[in-house]
């Protein structure tokens, strides 16, 4: 809060004209102190304004001028006045703001001010004042004046008397009593508005009156009440049954707003009582509430009332969470009694309420440790739960289901056994053919599994497929709900139930041999597949990992992974699951919510990594070979299993493994050498060399190894580095510095061995395969936060490779060249005033004198690539620049920026159009990104050199200098431009300035008529297709699609931020669009879409001589549409089907099966005979017609030269419709080839143009 001082200087200082009055008053007040040599304290200050005010009222009314600046002054000064001030002169204040408050024509500003002055005189009030009746000059008639005052038709007025009640009785004076002394005042006075005004509503609704009029009335009263019930934590006490009584009554109304405002109130009351001090009135309200219970087919008031009980037992749930435990059978029992209510809100508001309850009024300890009273109280919610299932409750039956999957929810695994015969219930209808719920019937049998475990739930409701019990269907529908929910249950269950399944099902494949799988065999081969996808389910997190994962299982799972390829998939899932699950529950530290979630202690869960690291030495050793077996494409998931199960195998295990691995490769990288050269050829189909398969398990180990290893680790790499014969395995060795960046001891290997792995990276430069480029500088760039201040020349002896690849055709090649550059100059800015060791760095002299690290500094070295002797190098170090000047730009001095411009200026000139394309995307980033100073001056020679390029068409130079242009103009201004631009290319400025305005003119003609862009939002905010505000800067242009693709990777931004636009949804009038379903990126599009024409039987207009009139308008029809459809309205498709058979104009079978039609016209036909054409015949048409009015264009082309379309005839045609003598053939006859270019030989004009 601003000090008196603070507040006062603002005066003293008025910015608006209204306040000119103020400061005088208070010039002459602080005069007035200075004479009477008092000291300006708020004392001073407070004494001074009264009397002023006493003045300034002394007859009795209101001195317009002079009252409302000392009532403000007085607003300003009365909160800063020491409260046995305040307290006293109470009743003279009062006696003087009351005729001001109770003028009928006082301004807002006056009254608002007066209610300042009074929340100020009221929040120092002490108990003995507020005892003092209303009759009398005291706190409580200031407190109905503002009582007043809150309801009060002006927004501004209201809002801030209701403001001052909310601080007054949030402030009580010190008594024993929770409420505020006023707050009784204040619930009477709001309730009696408040019912005077219900009671208006109801009778005019009664006389079927509109009740709009008491609309206003009634919302400002409910906000009155609703800060009442806000600032004295819940409503008082004495007041509540009348208040809740009066709000269900509101609420009945059906006014949406009117029922909004009331669920606002209860919401405020209960939140206020969400507190020690208040919680004792939460018990009484909950009772009345209850007791208040509307009829079961009130379908108006009993949803909110509804509603309101779930959020007063939320409330009580998290105050006193076992009583709240102990009434939920009978709230159970209450609610669940409207389920069989024929209105659907009233169904729906019942379900939610008991998922509420269930979520809420269950506490952790019930679940986790329930006493026997405990799960005496379960059975019985259990109870009514089943008994919602029954025939009595079947219309609500889907709402059922939410129900009950909120009670497995909450209840976890304690709902076994208690649950089970509504489990079984489910199941049975689920396996009804005619059952219409089985997608809700799934998701509560997923939720069972979940809670229960699958082995509880197969009790009641079997599979039935490997030994079929007669009379009983099986139940393979129950596989995907199985594979989709189980978690956290026993692993042995699925030893005893799905693997002897298994082999029933794989039995009967291999029964069938080579013939022809039948459908019998394809479903058995489903199942097969079905059951093994639910083992990774039985591996998240098993209760009993310890006894269940023994060594037959084990070696079980490495046979199937050797022989059964298509269960590799789902048998690595499971494996890694074990590893990954117990890892998540040892590194969470809140164990109390890890037992309710997962029934698996930390502990536990270390036990069982431990014990699964005596498995991981074999498992390795199978995964090893299962990869080296696995085509590339579908390698991935064993590498995720075999990193899983490195990061628990035992070190001396790791080591041991490493060593057999690298010996293996080594061994094959010697023959690889004596065979000479292997040129590996990249194919889907063909199996990796061993090498290469190898270097894939030493990366994936080299995150886990100890430090021991890493001396044959980095041999490995330095070997495989330096050799380009094979760039596949290149590549691969490139990544094993990102990798160890990954881990702790990696990182610390790359600390200790910098210098080391500086030289292989500077040694290899020249050995580096096209391939493996983006490797490579992904591993420049995981070793650079390690590269120590002392060695800082390693930036620059790998400066140039890194520019050079800003050009390369890899875009991702390119993007981690910028992402490197940007990485050197921060190391560079780090290390501000470090030397860099010039003599150390390749090509330089050893006398090379050192230079101090510094982003200034850094530009210097990119900026040398300029003299370079290509253009492609000259091209690269400007793109280098563009990247780093927009990101240092800030920080880089403007001596050096200046230069910059200025050297890129006269690159402008140069006649190479790779340096120039370059120098265009660094001239838009000037533009955009630098400051005005600094551009400003360079328009006169950058704009003339820029104009130079506009005339080129190749490679887009036109559009891209006019999008330069675009955005100078919307920069420096039209005239600073046009100003600077060569009088010949003034038009393509003024182009561009007429495009603005003409685009301005359009949406301002679109505000005008509120037809304002669909995709503007509500809030007024401009809504961007972009990812940044640089993005929308520099992409947002008419011309942005024909600038450079390489802009947003060159400033580091997504490809994908420029190309997203507006995309429209196509869906039909009768269905909305599904956004679910896969089928739906078919109706979304990226132009908006016009309404299709729907096809028809249509007539179309013949002339005297019976010839189709076709491409003549009239007024009133468009003789060219002739698919629109009949007269007389939409027919259903019954009806046409029935005319179509029955009509007089169908067509019949004569004699040898011909067709024949009837001629003849109805009696009351006058017209002309019409041709029906059906829709085959129309495609035909129109498609005869294009061809025709392509085929017969005459005349000039659209470049000013002859046309070589339409047999050649010189002005064939006025509008491109010639006539059969310039070549047109007619309807219906067979396409002619004539000679090309009318007998004259031409050249043939590409495809591609128009």
């Amino acid at each position: 809060m601003a000090s008196l001082e603070e507040k006062l200087d603002k005066i003293r200082s008025p910015n608006l004209q209204s306040q000119k009055q103020t400061q005088v008053i208070l010039k002459a007040v602080e005069e007035t102190l200075q004479e009477q040599s008092t000291q300006p304290t708020p004392t001073g200050y407070f004494a001074a304004l009264l009397a002023l005010l006493n003045q300034s009222l002394a007859s009795g009314q209101v001195n317009k001028e002079l009252t409302p600046s000392v009532v403000y002054l007085l607003d300003v000064v009365t909160p800063f006045a020491p409260q046995p001030l305040l307290r006293s002169k109470f009743t003279q204040i009062l006696t003087l703001l009351a005729p001001v408050l109770l003028l009928e024509d006082a301004e807002a500003p006056l009254i608002r001010t007066s209610i300042g002055c009074l929340e100020s005189l009221l929040l120092a009030q002490d108990s003995a004042a507020w005892k003092l009746p209303a009759s009398e000059i005291s706190p409580r008639r200031a407190v109905a004046g503002l009582l007043n005052l809150a309801l009060d038709h002006r927004p501004k007025v209201r809002k801030r008397a209701q403001d001052a009640l909310r601080k007054v009785l949030k402030n009580p004076p010190p008594s024993p009593s929770v409420d505020h002394p006023a707050a009784d005042l204040c619930a009477e006075t709001a309730m009696r508005s408040l019912t005077e005004i219900a009671n208006k509503a109801a009778l005019s609704r009664k006389q079927k009156k509109s009740t709009a009029e008491h609309d206003p009335s009634l919302i400002h009263s409910l906000q009155l009440v609703k800060t009442i019930a806000t600032a004295s934590g819940g409503w008082p006490s004495k007041n509540i049954e009348a208040l809740c009584e009066l709000l269900l009554r509101i609420a009945k109304s059906g006014n949406e707003h009117m029922t909004m405002a009331v669920f606002d109130i209860f919401e405020m009351i209960f939140e206020g009582m969400a507190d020690e001090a208040t919680s004792a009135k939460l018990p009484r309200l909950l009772e009345i509430i209850s007791e208040m219970k509307p009829s079961s087919d009130d379908t108006q008031l009993l949803p909110p009332w509804i509603a309101i009980l779930s959020r007063g037992y939320d409330v009580s749930a998290q105050m006193e969470p076992e009583d709240t435990f102990q009434k939920l059978p009978d709230l159970f029992s209450m609610v669940s009694e409207f389920m069989e209510s024929p209105s659907h809100n009233i169904r729906i508001s019942a379900s939610e309420c008991l998922i509420s309850f269930m979520v809420n009024c269950i506490p952790d300890q019930v679940i986790v440790e329930p006493s026997i009273y405990d799960e005496k109280i379960l059975e019985k919610v259990s109870k009514i739960a089943e008994s919602l299932l029954s025939v009595k409750y079947q219309a609500a039956w889907m709402e059922t289901f939410n129900v009950l999957g909120a009670i497995f929810d909450a209840l976890r695994w304690r709902a076994n056994p208690m649950m089970l015969n509504v489990v079984r219930t489910v199941g049975e209808l689920r396996g009804n053919d005619s059952f219409m719920g089985k997608k809700e019937a799934d998701e509560v049998l997923g939720k069972a599994i979940q809670a229960m475990g699958p082995e509880a739930v197969l009790s009641v409701l079997p599979l039935n497929l490997a030994k079929p019990v007669k009379g009983q269907s099986g139940r393979a529908w129950m596989l995907p709900i199985l594979r989709d929910h189980t978690a956290s249950t026993d692993l042995r269950h699925f030893k005893t139930e799905f693997i002897p399944l298994s082999e029933v099902m794989f039995h009967r494949v291999l029964g069938n041999g080579e013939a022809d799988k039948t459908m019998e065999i394809k479903i058995y081969e489903t199942i097969l597949h079905q059951t093994w996808s639910i083992l990774p389910g039985y591996c998240d997190l098993p209760l009993d990992l310890t006894v269940a994962f023994d060594q037959a299982f084990a070696e079980m799972l490495a046979n199937l992974l050797y022989k059964q390829v298509d269960l590799r998939l789902d048998i690595c899932r499971a494996l890694k699951a074990l590893v990954e699950s117990n890892q998540a529950v040892a590194l969470i530290d809140d164990e109390e919510n890890l037992i309710l979630r997962s029934r698996v202690s930390k502990v536990v869960a270390q036990e069982n990594l431990a014990y699964l690291g005596t498995f991981s030495g074999n498992l390795l050793a199978v995964l090893f070979n299962v990869y080296s077996q696995t085509l590339p494409q579908t390698r991935g998931p064993i590498l995720q299993t075999i990193n899983a199960y490195l990061s628990i195998t035992p070190e001396n295990d790791l080591v041991g493994t490493f060593d057999r691995v690298s010996t293996m490769l080594a061994s094959l990288l010697d023959e690889a050498k004596e065979g000479g050269k292997n040129k590996s050829h990249k194919s889907k189909d063909q199996m990796p060399s061993a090498s290469q398969t190898l270097m894939d398990l030493v990366i994936t180990m080299s995150a886990y190894l100890p430090r021991q290893s890493f001396g044959p680790l980095f041999n490995i790499a330095a070997l495989i580095i330096i050799k380009d014969e094979d760039p596949q395995l290149q590549k691969k060795a490139y990544k094993l510095i990102p990798r160890l960046a990954e881990s702790d001891i990696g990182k610390i290997a790359l600390e200790e061995r910098n210098a080391e792995l500086q030289n292989l990276i500077l040694s290899s430069a020249e050995k580096v395969s096209v391939p493996a480029r983006r490797e490579r500088l992904a591993a420049i760039a995981a070793l650079m936060p390690f590269v120590p201040e002392t060695s800082l020349h390693f930036i620059p002896s790998v400066l140039s490779e890194v520019v050079v690849c800003c050009k390369e055709n890899n875009e991702k090649a390119r993007t981690s060249a910028f992402e490197l550059l940007v990485l050197m100059g921060q190391k560079l800015t780090e290390a501000r005033g470090k030397p860099i060791d010039n003599s150390k760095v390749p090509h330089m002299p050893d006398d090379a004198p050192p230079v101090s690290a510094s982003i200034e500094e850094y530009f210097t070295m990119v900026s040398a690539g300029l003299a370079g002797s290509t253009p492609h190098m000259i091209s690269a170090s400007i793109t280098a620049l563009t990247r780093i000047l927009y990101e240092f730009r800030v920080t880089v001095k403007q001596e050096v920026l200046s230069d910059l411009v200025q050297t890129m200026d006269l690159f402008l000139t140069s006649n190479n159009r790779e340096i120039v394309k370059s120098v265009l995307g660094f001239v838009k980033v000037c533009v955009i990104s630098l400051t005005t100073e600094l551009m400003l001056p360079r328009l006169p020679t950058m704009i003339p050199n820029l104009m130079v390029w506009a005339h080129e068409h190749k490679g887009h130079f036109r559009a891209k200098v006019k999008h330069i242009l675009e955005r100078m103009v919307r920069r420096f201004g039209f005239d600073q431009v046009n100003r600077n631009c060569p009088e010949a290319d003034r038009k393509l400025i003024a182009n561009i300035r007429k495009t603005k305005e003409r685009s301005k003119r359009r949406k301002d003609a679109a505000k005008e008529e509120g037809d304002e862009d669909e995709h503007t939002p509500q809030d007024g905010k401009k809504q961007s297709r972009f990812e940044s505000e640089y993005d929308e800067a520099l992409y947002s242009s008419e011309e942005s699609d024909a600038s450079d693709d390489s802009d947003a990777e060159v400033l580091g931004k997504s490809r994908k931020a420029q190309k997203g636009g507006a995309t429209y949804i196509m869906e039909d009038d009768d269905e909305p669009l599904d956004l679910l379903d896969r089928k739906a990126l078919a109706s979304i599009s990226s132009t908006k879409p016009s309404k299709l024409r729907k096809a028809g039987k249509t007539k179309a207009k013949m002339d005297m001589d019976g010839k189709l009139i076709l491409g003549e308008e009239s007024e009133d029809d468009d003789a060219m549409v002739i698919d629109t459809p009949a007269q007389g309205g939409e027919e259903t498709g019954v009806g046409a089907y029935v005319a179509a058979l029955k009509s007089k104009d169908v067509g019949r079978r004569g004699r040898g099966g011909r067709l024949k039609f009837s001629n003849k016209r109805g009696k009351d036909n006058d017209e002309a005979e019409e041709m029906e054409v059906d829709g085959n015949d129309v495609s035909t048409i129109k498609t005869q017609i294009s061809r025709g009015g392509r085929g017969g264009r005459g005349g000039h082309g659209p470049r000013g030269g002859r046309s070589a379309r339409g047999g050649g005839m010189r002005g064939g045609g006025r509008s491109g419709r010639g006539g059969i003598s310039n070549g047109r053939r007619g309807l219906g006859q067979e396409k002619r080839h004539g000679p090309a270019f009318a007998g004259r030989v031409g050249k043939p004009k590409p495809s591609g143009r128009r």
